[in-house]
């Protein structure tokens, strides 16, 4: 976890005049692009995910559970899908309005689910007292339910934050220069000196700033209810005149959102079958190795990091102490560093020391266990603190070993929270382009690089039966997610 930003960190003190480098105007410019795009989508983001929230877990909206499922759907759809269908909707977006429409569709999500889940869980009787007092429900929600929701607000914020930071193949797409676009030129061109390591800094710089500022922004301060409150459902708002209004919201965010990227995927897939030259017809034989391609990748990165995250998780929740918790912090510093980074350091560490990994496949699977592990950590870290320990000092007064215990008894009982873990960095990996284009083997395809080497050459319609491939895949395991790890996690938690 710890080797590709110390070796960025350590090419880019081997730069000459490292002030005057920064003080370039192109940081500068990358700098305002990357951090007014940023700030704009955090902005957009949360407005719109904290009031879709709102609607659905605190009003009289109808079609309330369908409106809840169109509001997570995009975080199924890969960005620089997104950013495909827009393109080729219309190429005057490739500009900062346009980044901000696509980025702010695909991450809106990352806002509205913890929000959601928030509200969901709030103690109803806070807004009670409110209204008893007299606060109107504009005054209820900002002075009591807001507070509430910082975690939740902030956790997401910090997600969308990242997200944009480390972005490429959507702003790639739209031709809006940020520093994992230029980073990645960089690299085309045979720039991977000092000065690319000291580009990439900067990004690292500003990713792990960010992290930290959540943590402070956050606080100390306590969330939880001093008593255990009613389990009851929050009594909801009448919207009255607004109901219209709310419902034409929701409507517009979900063709935005959902309905641009199937639409024109739809479109061109159409157009794709319509086309009568064997130039821009489908070639069948090509689609399976790229489906081939990303499955097989998908399954070796998953496995990899699940295997990776097994002992820092167990370790975490059985042996809790300065040692496990410095691991773990170690082990998420990947949600702090962007991809195209640890792939360019991975690459420099391939030419220089380990030769023989240079585009291979084993290497492809190490950046994915880095960039992913803190993903999939998560799930296996409450996977194990949900398996009841008495049950292995039962095993162990049955004169079970260690090993037993843990293949036994330890491993079923979390279960469902690595299956999780799995299908989360399989989703993940699947949807996978900056680190698969940088490090992927030669002749290597996959559904992703297939899509972007189509859409730069502007072959819409040729880069159509990957995307929808794709785009099938990720909402199918995504599904699968919720419905079967999910009601099985949720059943283990309550057993």
């Amino acid at each position: 976890m710890l080797l590709p930003l110390l070796l960025t960190v350590w090419q880019a003190l081997q730069a000459h005049d490292v002030p005057a480098l920064l003080w370039r105007p192109l940081v500068g410019e990358l700098l305002l692009d990357t951090i007014g795009l940023a700030a704009a989508t955090v902005a957009l983001t949360a407005t719109v995910g904290t009031l879709c929230a709102w609607l659905v877990e605190r009003t009289d909206l109808p079609g309330r559970g369908v409106f809840a499922v169109l509001a997570a759907v995009p975080l199924a759809i890969p960005p620089f899908i997104t950013s495909y269908a827009w393109v080729s909707l219309s190429s005057g977006l490739q500009d900062f309005l346009g980044a901000l429409i696509v980025v702010g569709s695909a991450y809106m999500p990352l806002v509205y689910l913890p929000v959601a889940a928030a509200l969901r869980g709030m103690d109803p009787s806070i807004e009670e007292t409110g209204r008893v007092l007299g606060l109107g429900p504009v005054a209820c929600f900002a002075r009591l339910v807001l507070p509430q929701l910082r975690p939740a607000l902030f956790g997401g914020m910090l997600l969308v934050t990242l997200n944009v930071l480390v972005e490429f193949g959507a702003f790639a797409l739209l031709r809006f220069r940020t520093f994992t676009t230029v980073l990645y030129g960089q690299y085309r061109t045979g720039l991977t000196g000092p000065d690319t390591a000291l580009l990439a800094t900067v990004l690292i710089v500003l990713c792990l700033f960010c992290v930290v500022l959540e943590l402070k922004v956050r606080g100390g301060a306590a969330y939880a209810s001093l008593t255990r409150g009613a389990a009851r459902p929050a009594s909801r708002y009448r919207l009255g005149l607004l109901r219209l209004p709310a419902m034409a919201f929701f409507s517009g965010l979900a063709i935005a959102t959902i309905g641009v990227p199937l639409g024109m995927i739809g479109f061109w897939l159409t157009r794709h079958n319509q086309a009568a030259t064997a130039a821009v017809g489908v070639s069948w034989p090509a689609l399976a190795d790229a489906t081939l391609g990303s499955l097989s990748l998908a399954l070796g990165g998953a496995l990899a990091t699940l295997l990776l995250a097994l002992p820092l998780g167990f370790l975490a929740v059985r042996f809790p102490g300065r040692a496990a918790t410095l691991l773990e912090r170690t082990a998420t510093l990947g949600q702090g560093v962007p991809g195209i980074v640890v792939a360019l350091a991975l690459v420099t560490l391939a030419l220089r020391v380990l030769t023989p990994l240079y585009q291979s496949a084993p290497l492809l699977i190490v950046a994915y266990a880095i960039l992913f592990l803190p993903l999939a950590l998560v799930s296996v870290r409450a996977a194990f603190a949900q398996a009841q320990r008495k049950l292995e000092d039962a095993g162990r007064s049955l004169g079970l070993g260690p090993l037993s215990v843990a293949l036994r008894i330890v491993l079923p009982l979390a279960a469902p929270g690595l299956g999780a873990a799995g299908a989360l960095v399989f989703v993940a990996v699947t949807t996978e382009l900056t680190t698969t284009l940088l490090l992927a083997p030669i002749g290597t395809q996959t559904l992703a690089t297939q899509v972007w080497a189509d859409t730069t050459t502007l072959a819409f319609a040729a880069a159509a039966p990957y995307a929808a491939t794709m785009l099938a895949l990720s909402l199918c395991s995504t599904w699968i997610l919720a419905r079967r790890f999910g009601r099985t996690a949720a059943s283990a938690g309550l057993g």
